[in-house]
């Protein structure tokens, strides 16, 4: 089996940053880097409405018409795509040091990222796809179907890259929570780097408990952590520590207690990718 890390690239301007972040991750991680481009926005002639009383071989000849157009439409989109791929491969060819695969795919992003799932240890996506209206405060439709919809963590991007120095663990002491404490301890991801675990609530026993708990399993794997109990909005307390404390990266698990897993992103989580302009890590 191949351990790879994926780079889900459209040509968007996020699709540099998106690439940089994916040669960090895999180099740390020690597995292959995929660059992958997936076509999922080529129509077909049978979907126009023919209306009125056009006669039978007009609508014939404007079929074959049709059909022709969105031949060379694909062809083009095809052409743009490996343009794309090469592109990228370019950017990074002194930057990775392992061979860097790319694919191009045709159909719907997130069914190709689940049939690649089995071999795939990281998704680094872009906040922005290539539909979207800029770098800024909206997900793509895409991100949200990805992040609900895949079993594998899911690195979301909306900035230039920085390599991370630090990292920011928000904690809610929720099992998904914990999971995402014992993932990052046992990564290599983060390793040897600073990080901080961070929970906003109330400063009781259990919170402190819980606290306690993910330093421990941290510092076990030789992390240097700092750990912070805050009050506040959620979201708005999490986003101003980590820009407080310069951390690079914020981690959370992609679900907290009360997660509808067929239908929603977690809420906190989803506030978090609407706001943050740091990149967000989703653990599974």
């Amino acid at each position: 089996m191949t351990i790879q890390t994926v780079a889900c690239i459209d040509g968007s301007g996020l699709t540099q940053s998106v690439c940089d972040y994916a040669a960090w991750a895999a180099q740390r991680l020690g597995n292959q880097l995929v660059l992958l481009n997936v076509l999922d926005d080529v129509r077909t002639p049978t979907d126009v409405d023919f209306s009125g009383s056009i006669g039978v071989d007009t609508r014939q000849s404007l079929l074959l018409e049709l059909a022709e157009i969105e031949e060379k439409r694909a062809k083009l989109a095809r052409r743009q795509g490996l343009m794309v791929l090469d592109a990228a491969q370019r950017h990074l060819a002194n930057q990775q040091a392992a061979p860097i695969e790319t694919r191009q795919r045709h159909g719907d992003l997130v069914d190709s990222l689940l049939e690649i799932q089995a071999d795939t240890r990281l998704y680094v996506i872009g906040k922005q796809g290539r539909h979207g209206p800029g770098i800024g405060q909206h997900i793509g439709h895409q991100v949200e179907r990805v992040i609900r919809a895949v079993e594998r963590p899911v690195w979301v991007i909306p900035q230039s890259f920085t390599p991370p120095k630090t990292i920011m663990l928000a904690f809610d002491g929720s099992a998904t929570a914990r999971k995402a404490v014992d993932m990052v301890a046992g990564s290599p991801l983060f390793a040897g780097m600073p990080v901080h675990v961070v929970m906003v609530g109330a400063e009781n026993h259990d919170n402190l408990a819980e606290l306690e708990w993910a330093r421990t399993q941290l510092q076990h794997q030789q992390f240097v952590v700092t750990m912070a109990l805050e009050q506040g909005d959620v979201e708005t307390t999490l986003l101003e520590y980590a820009d407080n404390e310069n951390c690079d990266v914020i981690v959370m698990g992609a679900y907290g207690h009360s997660r509808i897993r067929e239908f929603f992103v977690g809420s906190h989580t989803n506030r978090l990718l609407l706001s943050s302009h740091k990149p967000l890590l989703l653990l599974r």
